[in-house]
């Protein structure tokens, strides 16, 4: 299966700003020598070796992930702004999916604010939809936001076919994978979802503030967490905000690494990116987890900052 980044940032949608625009050009004129500019493949060299904070972004949108399964089956976590490029870009390349999953951790804005504006797909009557939460009156939920004065048109001018589920127990079949899910400590509560093709597997959890429990290796966590490919967390603090922002249901990325270090995980993806950080700050977040990293023993764990746009495969 195949995992696409199409939002992820935390709270509120960060675009650039034209400040921020204008100071990334000067910062490439203030690195430009003369003999950068002799030919097309040194000006290449020269932009390739740019600070990636600098010829690039970790995106402004909030939380959505698409899950690409090998027979197709499409999978999609949480509606924030991001579901909007997921649906534009799908347009763009033509692909006529037909039946769409989508999960929700929980259902703060950030999680569900770009549902209406996943388009043209919630729109098609030739789409079918399935919506999935342990939460009770969940087609309440998602009604809620579309009614005014909050939105002009209602939830029942989506012509596409739709089908709220509430889940129950602790794991489901979507095609030829088995999800499973458990709740995380954040306000109102928040769902972790791991999702396990054949022997590989990862999981999701955005909006969890990592507690003392997580850690313990019990038969429950030890199903849940131990072996698991990759961990996409919620790593929006450093520590000392996580200490100062106690119940606010956020992690550092101190104890996200801990986190994937207990469990025996391969590779950790920093997520739910505070939305005060410009890309600079969070670049360098990563290059800190992984220095912390270098102090733990015997691990081989790999960290990335989630990006837009990035990709990867199990």
């Amino acid at each position: 299966m195949k995992v696409r980044f199409w939002g992820v940032r935390g709270s509120i949608p960060t675009p650039l700003s034209s400040r921020q625009i204008q100071s990334r050009i000067a910062a490439v004129v203030q690195r430009i020598e003369p003999h950068h500019l002799e030919n097309q493949q040194s000006r290449e060299r020269f932009l390739h070796d740019l600070p990636p904070y600098i010829m690039g972004t970790v995106g402004g949108n909030t939380t959505c992930l698409e899950v690409r399964l090998k027979d197709n089956t499409t999978i999609i976590i949480d509606a924030g702004s991001g579901i909007r490029e997921l649906g534009a870009a799908l347009k763009k390349q033509g692909e006529h999916i037909r039946v769409y999953h989508i999960l929700f951790t929980h259902f703060h804005w950030d999680h569900i604010q770009g549902l209406p504006f996943f388009a043209p797909q919630v729109y098609d009557p030739r789409c079918e939809i399935h919506f999935y939460s342990p939460v009770p009156n969940l087609k309440a939920i998602l009604e809620e936001q579309m009614q005014k004065p909050y939105f002009p048109i209602s939830m029942e001018s989506m012509n596409a076919v739709l089908f709220f589920h509430k889940l129950k127990g602790n794991t489901m079949d979507i095609g030829p994978v088995t999800v499973s899910w458990r709740p995380m400590k954040h306000p109102g509560n928040s769902y972790s979802y791991k999702i396990q093709e054949e022997d590989s597997a990862f999981i999701f959890s955005s909006d969890t503030e990592l507690v003392q429990g997580d850690f313990i290796e019990n038969p429950e966590n030890t199903a849940f967490y131990r072996g698991v490919d990759s961990l996409i967390m919620d790593s929006q603090y450093t520590l000392d905000e996580a200490i100062e922002k106690y119940d606010w249901g956020h992690s550092s990325y101190s104890l996200a690494v801990d986190f994937a270090v207990t469990w025996g995980i391969r590779k950790l993806y920093l997520f739910h990116h505070e939305p005060q950080y410009d890309d600079k700050k969070l670049y360098s977040i990563e290059q800190s987890a992984r220095w912390y990293l270098n102090h733990q023993k015997d691990s081989n764990l790999e960290i990335y900052s989630a990006i837009e746009g990035m990709e990867f495969e199990l």
